[in-house]
């Protein structure tokens, strides 16, 4: 294994150069994730139109003041700190025209299973991993770890808890070594099963 390959990533703020070339990363590594290809099933649509969602929650992460990568883009964290300044109307009418054109006759069963997420979260303060996403050729590297770590120090230092949608079982126990722990699951009708998770501060 290569030295850059062992070197730990170093974590940054990402800013609004970064937002085309994540949102190209993300798209690739969760190209096998059960949600999104749910919402984008077939190929041509998520070859068109994935990226482009990506990098919409980018910017509105990056807008919040939670968007943070590596200084070599080697994956992405998009956090919404507790209460995120909302959407403008001109973002909000970007986002529906983008989210009809991507997903068709489908926008609003997509929407009724994602405003079911949206009530299922906390009430309270808190921070939300919308997405955490990591180059597949730096998978098992460290990266993903390294992305939670700022925030989650960030929680604990403030007493905030973090909260998240793990949208498959085998990064359960990945998110479970950083504290989170299940707090209930979320059964998209005619789709994929999602596991909610919470973390506690630390002391």
């Amino acid at each position: 294994m290569s030295d850059a390959a062992l070197a730990p990533a170093r974590v940054r703020a990402a800013g609004t150069g970064d937002v085309r070339a994540l949102g190209q990363l993300l798209a690739h590594a969760f190209r096998d994730d059960p949600v999104h290809r749910w919402m984008l099933p077939a190929e041509l649509d998520w070859a068109l139109f994935s990226a482009g969602l990506f990098g919409a929650v980018c910017r509105e992460s990056l807008r919040a003041g939670g968007a943070e990568t590596t200084e070599a883009r080697e994956g992405a964290a998009l956090w919404f700190p507790p209460y995120p300044p909302p959407p403008s109307a001109w973002q909000r009418l970007g986002m529906s025209a983008r989210d009809a054109l991507a997903l068709r006759g489908r926008m609003g069963e997509v929407g009724g299973q994602l405003a079911r997420l949206a009530r299922a979260r906390p009430l309270e303060p808190h921070w939300y991993l919308a997405v955490l996403g990591t180059d597949p050729r730096r998978q098992r590297c460290g990266v993903g770890s390294a992305l939670l770590s700022s925030v989650l120090a960030r929680c604990d230092a403030d007493r905030i808890p973090a909260y998240l949608e793990s949208s498959k079982p085998s990064n359960v126990s990945f998110y479970e070594r950083h504290g989170f722990c299940v707090v209930g699951e979320i059964a998209f009708e005619d789709g994929p099963t999602l596991w909610r998770m919470r973390r506690e501060p630390r002391p």
